[in-house]
């Protein structure tokens, strides 16, 4: 994994500036506890914080080769999973190898292939190369946005960094925050580029960005098009799951314990099964973990989400596998942890406001690195595969917006619009920017010639989760488990599967008649009957009362601070009513609402932003 940042500018001497770049590489120490370097030469400053993986030893960064005449550098944050077959592609072309690392394969491909590597890589990653023979700088993110990557132009070059804290401690850049930033905290879009702080933006997915002295420019190497699928159902199921079978286990290849996260659903759970079949060739026993609440399956209330507690399901899987299984189990008082908050404020650099989401992952993922340093999720198979419920829900698939925003009540434009300083409201003028990014976002779409009004819906919406909602969950798994140094991989991301998927017809996708039909007939051989037919379940959520009383006392506290910016952005009035209510039969969005006010306290606290709205 890792944090990589830089600095390259062409009108100044940067050699003197060293404890510039160590500062920004610092800011991402948790990223990369296993060793940091630097690499500084007359117009470019290069920063990486390690997560040792893949050759303990061997792969320390940032990593420097000769090519004609000239010095290329690598700084690298992710894994390239087929590092070995490029490897030996690259030996067969006359390159030596000193280290067994995936970074001196792409640094080398890069001097083979130049910028054409990305073409050759299957993977997440977001790496800088130097290249001194045209002294340019070339940056690079993955297909689907798996690993961070933020820019910020200067007039003479450009600042960069696996996370904005890494560019804020340049100090040539200062932390303000403008309407066009705040926008998207309440809208739930995920804008190609958004990253809050003005100035700042994010390489968007599947990009090459190069930086030299005529500029910056960008080209896309990877986007979803629209392909013609001829296989029938039972051949369409066979490759979903040859696919997935070779994605989990080139994703098992690590140098430090593994483990699966599971939660017992569909998704985690063919991670799950998959992953076990393959160590048990090998004679090695799986580990896996989940994440439960202190009686979350006594107390457990049926809700629009969640049918069904995830504890049964995770101990058939565990059963049927034989996994060394741990359930981590949290309280309300840790959920709610001002310090828990903090840490996660800190690694996301955004207050989003997913409360308990947030922390429980959090909390989760610190667990899980006292014993593993390598974690399989889950996470996609529902944007992939077609899993959320709104995408068989008929009143929001033809809303007019995003199916998300329209289908659940905690998402909704007028609960988050509601929480708003009135003041400010006119300002942000939310309605129009979430039309104008659905807009934006529809028209991106290719579609096949002759496809039926419904595949072509489906497809749409197919492509606003796979180019909007799951970054932003993308976002939100690497920054808590970068957070304690741990790496998450997501097989559902690899973009074979992807491509594959995305151009099933909405027919095939479904076609027992329930969600994630494919997924559920690729997986069937390893899963036990009772989670092959569980209804889908998103990400749990604490049901206690104790948690949203909690927030309650915390939100009061602030309600004290008269002079607190937070008011500047958000309702005094609203949270005063909040504040009052039931614990007990507090409605969603509510407890949305009073996270998302403790999230931007905390923000404001740690971070101090110039707000400027005019």
């Amino acid at each position: 994994m890792c944090g990589i940042a830089g600095w390259v500018s062409f009108d100044q001497d940067l050699t003197g500036r060293s404890e510039v770049i160590d500062a920004m590489t610092e800011t991402m120490a948790r990223r990369g506890p296993d060793g940091r370097g630097t690499f500084v030469r007359e117009h470019v400053g290069l920063g990486h914080r390690r997560l040792a993986v893949i050759d303990l030893p061997g792969g320390a960064q940032p990593m420097v080769t000769a090519a004609g005449g000239g010095e290329v550098a690598i700084v690298y944050s992710g894994e390239v999973y087929n590092y070995r077959e490029l490897r030996g592609e690259l030996r067969g072309l006359g390159h030596s190898f000193h280290t067994d690392s995936d970074t001196e394969v792409v640094l080398r491909g890069y001097v083979q292939w130049g910028e054409g590597v990305v073409d050759r890589l299957n993977g997440m990653y977001a790496f800088a190369v130097w290249d001194r023979r045209d002294e340019k700088l070339v940056l690079v993110r993955d297909r689907l946005g798996i690993k961070p990557l933020y820019v910020y132009p200067t007039p003479d070059g450009v600042l960069f960094g696996s996370e904005p804290k890494a560019i804020l401690a340049n100090p040539h850049v200062h932390p303000v925050v403008d309407a066009d930033g705040v926008r998207e905290l309440f809208a739930f879009t995920k804008a190609p580029g958004w990253a809050l702080w003005k100035g700042m933006s994010e390489l968007l997915p599947g990009t090459v960005m190069t930086v030299d002295r005529k500029g910056i420019r960008q080209r896309t190497y990877w986007r979803l098009t629209a392909q013609e699928h001829a296989p029938d159902a039972e051949q369409t199921v066979y490759e979903v799951r040859d696919l997935l079978t070779d994605i989990v286990d080139r994703q098992l290849i690590a140098d430090v314990p593994r483990c699966v996260l599971l939660s017992g659903g569909l998704d985690s759970s063919a991670i799950t099964g998959l992953a076990a079949q393959q160590l048990t060739q090998q004679r090695e026993q799986l580990r896996t973990f989940s994440v439960d609440f202190v009686n979350q399956e006594r107390n457990f209330v049926p809700d629009d989400l969640h049918e069904t507690p995830d504890s049964p399901f995770v101990r058939d899987v565990q059963r049927l596998v034989r996994s060394d299984h741990r359930n981590v189990v949290l309280n309300p008082a840790e959920l709610s942890d001002p310090a828990v908050r903090r840490a996660v404020i800190g690694a996301r650099d955004i207050p989003l406001g997913l409360g308990d989401m947030d922390s429980s992952l959090y909390l989760l993922f610190r667990a899980i690195r006292e014993r593993s340093t390598v974690a399989l999720s889950g996470e996609s198979a529902d944007e992939v595969f077609g899993g959320y419920r709104w995408f068989h829900d008929g009143t929001a698939l033809h809303s007019g917006t995003f199916p998300w925003l329209a289908a659940s009540p905690a998402l909704t434009l007028e609960s988050r619009w509601e929480l708003i300083n009135p003041d400010l409201r006119p300002k942000l003028r939310l309605p129009e920017y979430v039309a104008d990014q659905y807009a934006t976002a529809v028209a991106e779409v290719d579609h096949l010639p002759g496809e039926s009004d419904l595949e072509s819906r489906m497809r749409t919406v197919c492509h606003l989760h796979l180019t909007r909602f799951v970054r932003q969950l993308l976002d939100r798994k690497d920054r808590m488990s970068m957070a304690v140094g741990l790496e998450v991989r997501v097989p559902f991301c690899d973009h074979r599967l992807v491509e594959y998927v995305y151009n099933t017809p909405w027919s095939l996708k479904t076609y027992d008649g329930r969600e994630k039909s494919l997924l559920r007939g690729a997986a069937k051989p390893v899963l036990p009957q009772s989670v092959t037919e569980r209804v889908k379940s998103p990400y749990p959520s604490t049901q206690d009362p104790g948690y949203a009383a909690n927030l309650q006392q915390l939100v009061k506290e602030r309600l004290a601070e008269n002079d607190s910016p937070l008011f500047d952005l958000l309702d005094r009035e609203w949270l005063l009513r909040a504040v009052e209510q039931d614990p007990a039969r507090m409605a969603p969005q509510i407890r949305i609402g009073l996270d998302r006010a403790i999230d931007i306290g905390t923000w404001l606290d740690l971070y101090s932003p110039d707000l400027h709205w005019n």
